[in-house]
């Protein structure tokens, strides 16, 4: 497919390296939604640059799309450099992430941001709750890890990593995580005590108004989020699990480069 063509539809390629997966599609911009089926592959084992870059292009070659792509990861992305490595291989940390995907998708415009960071813009613009609040917004997606995106107004505060904060000596996403609750199959009521222990400690920083849960598990937010004791309300993503695709395509259309 053409740049020609996306800019004719206002149509932009994304692309979410995650923990697990590296998932892709062609998103329409006019209403955030995908256009046709997402494409995913595997993330490689271990997930160096250059492995997960070459996932990248294949997910690129299968739409066959030849246009501006946008590419989130789970990392602190600043001067165009990987500064962090949360859920991927630490050879990550000091890459030219410019360099690295340029090589695979050369001759293309690119936008490469953090994957939390991409997901709370999308849900921000295309998500029905963050748009009636007048104030600070969390969005958090709750996976391997626990990402996180500060939203006021519409205008984020780029990599904040939240769920790297510690708590009683051990950091957030390593207490609340849906990994976690998997792999010490805790029930909901167990593994809820955890995360609202999680968002009442980001309660007392940043007296948000409202908390979007975003990642596989807000498919089933009707059985946990009742559960939860925090004070501030809580309530499941729009976009689930399509919000990072969207909020990369929507990052390079705008010729966003952090």
């Amino acid at each position: 497919m053409s740049d020609t063509t996306s800019e004719s539809r206002n149509l932009s390629f994304g692309i979410d390296v995650g923990g697990s997966g590296i998932k892709g599609g062609i998103v329409d911009l006019d209403t955030g939604e995908l256009v046709g089926d997402r494409f995913k592959v595997l993330t490689p084992r271990p997930a160096t640059p250059a492995a997960v870059a070459q996932g990248v292009g294949d997910v690129v070659a299968h739409f066959g799309w030849e246009g501006p792509v946008g590419i989130t990861l789970p990392c602190v992305v600043t001067g165009g450099h990987a500064r962090s490595a949360a859920n991927i291989d630490p050879s990550w940390i000091g890459t030219d992430v410019y360099e690295l995907f340029g090589r695979h998708l050369p001759d293309r415009l690119l936008s490469v941001l953090n994957d939390a960071d991409a997901a709370g813009m999308a849900e921000s613009s295309y998500g029905h709750a963050s748009n009636e609040v007048d104030g600070v917004v969390i969005f958090l997606t709750i996976g391997t890890g626990i990402g996180s995106a500060i939203m006021y107004h519409g205008m984020l505060l780029p990599n904040t990593e939240l769920g790297h904060l510690e708590i009683r000596g051990k950091i957030a996403e390593h207490r609340a995580s849906s990994k976690i609750k998997e792999d010490n199959d805790w029930s909901y009521e167990k593994w809820t005590e955890k995360l609202s222990e999680v968002l009442k400690t980001y309660e007392k920083l940043f007296s948000p108004m409202l908390f979007i849960a975003g990642g596989g598990i807000s498919r089933k937010a009707h059985k946990w989020i009742p559960l939860l004791t925090n004070e501030v309300p809580v309530v499941p993503a729009s976009l689930l699990n399509t919000a990072g695709i969207v909020g990369a395509a929507m990052a390079v259309k705008a010729g966003l480069r952090v």
